[in-house]
């Protein structure tokens, strides 16, 4: 079986509401909605190859759609922050 894959680009607004930044929650780093989890925390851990089912064992409060939101708001990071080069 292939694999599937949906529409590729932006982060929708779904997963947009799942990321907030909040001066007084982690010191504003971005967090999962509802949570004290930073979205690096979850990226660091796909990072060093824990699977999803690791991930929710860890944090019970996390779903899979939070960790979905959470490579999405990285991606739209490094789309804004380093611009293609030129030749």
């Amino acid at each position: 079986m292939g694999l599937t894959l949906g529409t590729l680009g932006p982060m929708t607004d779904a997963q947009a509401a799942l990321i907030v930044r909040d001066p007084n929650i982690c010191h504003g780093q971005a967090t999962i909605r509802g949570t004290r989890i930073m979205v690096t925390v979850i990226l660091d851990h796909l990072a060093a190859g824990h699977s999803e089912n690791e991930i929710f064992e860890a944090y019970p409060t996390v779903t899979r759609e939070a960790i979905h939101a959470a490579v999405a708001y990285a991606a739209d990071l490094a789309r804004d922050e380093y611009p293609a080069v030129s030749a």
